[in-house]
């Protein structure tokens, strides 16, 4: 079970959205120079169907997306997850992982973005011109396209 440490309203993860980012713990990547090492630790509490119902209905009409930032020791949950929020929502998901690939049979079409690429200090953060990682929208039949 996926197990989350904080959130918050944020507006430059997912260019164009008012994103309620969820911080997951049990990162398994361990980047080097990582700026959230405390979610590297199985820390933090169950990100259930009522707990993530229950900050749907908090934050309802002032967000227009969800975004999993980590869960990437779960990728299965993050989609049972992300198929919760499409059933019962009309926001946006989005999933920030730091993974190269998606997962073989990752169901794609649940989501609006993607964030692919471990955090390589040297090359910098998402929006550096130097870096790794890679920003997606996802399109209708299921293109990612880079941002």
């Amino acid at each position: 079970m996926l197990k989350y440490v904080s959130y918050d309203v944020v507006f430059r993860e997912i260019p164009d959205e008012t994103t309620l980012a969820l911080n997951i713990s049990g990162c398994p990547h361990r980047c080097s120079g990582c700026h959230s090492p405390w979610l590297q630790s199985d820390v933090g509490q169950p990100l259930t169907d009522s707990e993530l119902s229950a900050l749907l209905d908090h934050y309802g009409a002032t967000i227009t997306c969800v975004c999993f930032m980590g869960g990437d020791g779960e990728p299965d949950e993050v989609a049972r997850l992300a198929t919760l929020i499409r059933r019962t929502t009309s926001l946006k998901v989005g999933w920030y992982s730091g993974r190269v690939a998606l997962p073989p049979n990752f169901p794609l079409h649940l989501f609006h973005y993607i964030k692919l690429g471990p955090y390589i200090d040297r090359l910098g953060p998402l929006f550096s011109p130097t870096t790794n990682q890679r920003l997606y929208r996802i399109t209708a039949e299921g293109a990612m396209v880079a941002f």
